[in-house]
């Protein structure tokens, strides 16, 4: 099926997009496709979607279940106990409810950590996303622990093929602290066995790092490099404390690394050093982390909140301009990932979205890229396209009723 949108505007000029499969086929005045369907870009703006590149996708059924705490408190004493308790029914429930929110801000891939694989994947699959897919790994340093994570990993390895190739494997060892040194050397060997992608947490909190020193006598950087675990396949989330030699080693190792403002400043867990992670050749893109510690999954909150930190942090407005908070949140998150999308180009991956130029939010709009970084919100978002397939058109998303009304029953379950 192929696709053929109007008239649309494209770094300010007029212009037509021919989407044949899924891919963009031409990108040209005044195009011709008999038999595609035909979408009006009169008064709208076509742009790369977004690629989240930190979530844990179900955990919007534990929006504000218990803000406003301490990370450990809150990780220890409330969510892993409520977790402890989720099926994998619930966690498709739960991720339902996030590729809605997604879709309608725009977001049309994820990279996710979370328990019950299939959950997750079944929802993606049916909601028409994008997602790299990774279930968590954290054995405590318990033997028997370990086994059964390494068995359970392998076998969600190969139950994963039965997904559409939106669906990626990475794996998924949570953090230095929940996960022993012998199981993030298998992780390390299982992936590059497998040639996987490996997400996990590193140097989120003060804590993390001392503890880190205390029974290593390295901090988290040097300590994972030592042991081998770090490069080009590992995708490392939050590393807001981290000196100069650590930026090195991740620059060096060519880690991608994932910054996720909004749940750093409400955990308190720290300021992520922006000017300093990218004078070392640091790779960044952003990501929004979960909904019990951000409260949403909207990325262009995520840019704006990511562009006035480091302005603040560092006292100078000249510091993470638009244009580089646009290209976290969408190219390099991509290329972090492997996927051919993140821009409108062809050949590209369709991934995109048009956001309607009469929109308050982007009026008069002197500088479209600029307004989507600090202006504009989902309401802006009329379109969203990934995979070639229209998954919203007129703000409106299939079933979006049904999918609230579930998710909504869940206040009474976990309560």
């Amino acid at each position: 099926m192929a696709t053929l949108i109007k008239e649309i505007q494209l770094d300010g000029r007029t212009t037509d997009v021919l989407i044949e499969g899924n891919r963009f086929q031409q990108i040209d005045a005044n195009l011709q496709a008999p038999e595609a369907m035909v979408l009006d870009g009169r008064g709208m703006a076509i742009l790369p979607s977004f690629v989240n590149m930190h979530t844990h996708a179900s955990m919007t059924l534990l929006r504000s279940y218990a803000d406003d705490l301490e990370l450990h408190d809150w990780l220890e004493n409330h969510i892993w106990p409520l977790e402890s308790r989720m099926t994998e029914e619930d966690i498709y429930h739960g991720a339902r409810l996030a590729c809605l929110e997604m879709i309608k801000s725009g977001t049309t891939c994820f990279n996710d950590m979370y328990w019950l694989f299939h959950g997750t994947a079944r929802a993606v699959e049916e909601m028409g996303l994008r997602a790299m897919l990774s279930s968590v790994f954290i054995d405590f340093s318990d033997e028997a622990k370990a086994r059964e994570q390494r068995d359970s990993t392998e076998r969600l390895f190969g139950e994963s093929q039965r997904y559409s190739d939106r669906i990626g494997f990475a794996l998924g060892p949570h953090a230095l602290y929940t996960v022993s040194k012998e199981s993030l050397q298998w992780v390390k060997k299982f992936a590059a066995e497998n040639n996987l992608l490996i997400h996990i947490h590193v140097s989120e909190t003060e804590k993390e790092v001392q503890d880190c020193l205390a029974r290593y006598g390295l901090r988290p950087v040097q300590w994972l490099e030592k042991i081998g675990l770090l490069g080009p396949n590992v995708i490392a989330a939050h590393v807001i404390h981290v000196t100069e030699e650590e930026m090195g080693i991740l620059a060096r190792n060519d880690v991608k690394v994932v910054h996720n403002p909004v749940s750093n400043m409400k955990l308190a867990a720290g300021s992520f050093p922006f000017r300093r992670m990218q004078a070392a050749g640091v790779q960044m893109s952003l990501g929004t982390d979960g909904c019990s510690s951000n409260n949403n999954l909207s990325m262009m909150e995520e840019m704006k909140v990511a562009a006035l930190h480091a302005k603040l942090i560092h006292n100078d407005p000249t510091v993470l301009p638009a244009h580089t908070a646009f290209e976290m949140a969408t190219v390099n998150g991509a290329r972090a990932l492997g996927l051919d999308c993140g821009e409108i180009a062809v050949g590209k991956l369709a991934d995109c979205i048009l956001v309607d130029l009469a929109n308050h939010r982007l009026v008069p709009g002197y500088r479209l890229e600029d307004d989507i970084v600090y202006s504009a919100d989902s309401s802006c978002v009329d379109t969203v396209i990934c995979d070639g397939k229209i998954l919203m058109r007129g703000g409106r998303v299939d079933r979006e009723e049904e999918i609230v009304d579930e998710a909504r029953a869940y206040k009474k379950k976990f309560q």
